[in-house]
């Protein structure tokens, strides 16, 4: 079973050019051609919180929505999102309360697919070295209730190649660099990461630098394929 997992900050849908479009981002979404998309920053920062991508929109692009809203209008939790391909089925979904000192969360989904089950899970981590790492052990502790297979995705909001918040994943999985995401016009820094359990081998892996996702969001999404192997 091999399966194509991507995470996108979509920037609340503001594109470089500072004109909202939702339309655009689900376009750069549908360029993936992935099963399962993290998004990060998928809702509106003041009032109600509504969701940047209509629920209708995503029916109209025929994605199925990881159901955590706790908001009307919403399609995640703390602006995580999960689209899942139709096809997969989605068995349940619940948030992940991070330790934090701004408005963070990560957010869990239970999926199935050919008799395979396996969780994903979406965050967008603080810009605080010392509580990233907390959050990282947070979510990992959150995947360890399971054996399932497991993918981690989203803006680790990560600096450093190899050390910092990334040590804290430890020997249990692996944390892919598909490249430079951020700033989508000219990337300098590997924000976005795929981190996976040993139940996966990775394959190709790669930041998406289409022309239309350089300037859709300030971030460049990145995507890898996976493949089932225990």
């Amino acid at each position: 079973m091999q399966l194509t997992f991507a995470s996108y900050n979509i920037h609340k849908a503001v594109g470089l050019d500072r004109r909202r479009d939702p339309e655009r981002i689900m376009t750069v979404i549908n360029e993936l051609d992935a099963d399962v998309v993290a998004l990060q920053e998928a809702d509106l920062r003041f009032g109600s919180r509504a969701a940047v991508l209509p629920r209708e929109v995503l029916d109209e692009h025929h994605w199925q929505v990881a159901p955590l809203s706790l908001r009307p209008g919403g399609v995640g939790w703390h602006g995580n999102a999960l689209l899942v391909r139709r096809g997969i089925t989605i068995l349940d979904a619940e948030s992940i309360a991070l330790p934090s000192l701004e408005p963070r969360g990560a957010m869990r989904a239970h999926l199935e697919l050919e008799g395979v089950e396996f969780s994903v899970a979406a965050m967008h981590l603080d810009l605080s070295g010392l509580i990233r790492r907390r959050q990282v052990a947070t979510v990992c502790g959150a995947m360890e209730n399971t054996d399932r297979a497991s993918v981690l995705l989203g803006d680790l909001n990560e600096w450093s190649a190899g050390a910092g918040a990334l040590r804290a994943f430890g020997d249990d999985w692996t944390v892919l660099t598909p490249g430079r995401s951020f700033p989508s016009r000219r990337p300098l820094a590997a924000l976005d990461r795929i981190v996976h359990s040993a139940h996966w081998e990775a394959g190709d892996c790669h930041v998406h630098h289409s022309a239309l996702a350089a300037v859709a969001s300030d971030h460049l999404p990145v995507r890898a394929q996976l493949t089932f192997s225990a």
